[in-house]
């Protein structure tokens, strides 16, 4: 079988602990788990990674790059900086899931480790910044208003996704996420010069 068709030991258990991180968390995230997920022997883990910690600091980066890729994916396409906002927001999600590292913010193992917790705050330090870049280009385009702070409101919406799988979750229903997301579209177009009131189009 080549490596094509089944991936290597190393790669099979950084995806693991990607998929266990985002089911349980890293709290509950097991070596044992790990390694009956990946399909590897015991010390299979020892001989890539010093250990868990490790291994979940390669699953966190591995899961925050795409996160990252997808982002920009959006951010980065044709239209104004509405659209391409609105794009960001309204790409498809499984929200009933939460985001895999806005999940990680809440093991406690993981925010009292600064390893741990680096690639969290770069992901997110990162959205934040794109995010307002994007929108500070459309002030120079005219297409958003002068009185908009970008890097506030690129916060505020970076809140708002969290909040919504936060709130979605706890409904056991993707409605408030939805709901938080075209709320604040209707923000963001009340300070666009177009007043764009439908962000209905902007889905991927």
């Amino acid at each position: 079988m080549s490596t094509q068709e089944r991936p290597g030991t190393q790669e099979r258990l950084v995806r693991s602990t990607q998929e266990l991180l985002w089911e349980r968390g890293y709290v509950g995230t097991s070596p044992k788990a790990i390694l009956d997920r990946a399909g590897v022997g015991q010390g299979s883990m020892y001989h890539h990674f010093s250990g868990k910690s490790d291994l979940a600091l390669a699953a966190i980066r591995r899961t925050a790059e795409a996160m990252q890729a997808t982002a920009e994916e959006c951010l980065s396409a044709p239209g104004t900086a509405y659209d391409r906002v609105a794009a960001y927001l309204l790409r498809e999600r499984e929200v009933l899931r939460g985001c895999p590292i806005g999940r990680m913010t809440q093991d406690r193992d993981v925010v009292r480790s600064a390893a741990l917790r680096a690639p969290l705050d770069e992901m997110f330090g990162w959205l934040r910044g794109r995010i307002g870049e994007v929108l500070a280009e459309g002030q120079r385009r005219g297409e958003v208003s002068a009185t908009l702070d970008p890097a506030a409101t690129a916060t505020t919406v970076a809140a708002v996704v969290q909040g919504g799988y936060v709130l979605a979750r706890a409904a056991d229903d993707p409605a408030p996420f939805d709901a938080a997301v075209h709320g604040v579209l209707a923000l963001l177009a009340a300070q666009t010069t177009a007043g764009r009131p439908d962000s209905g189009a902007t889905t991927d």
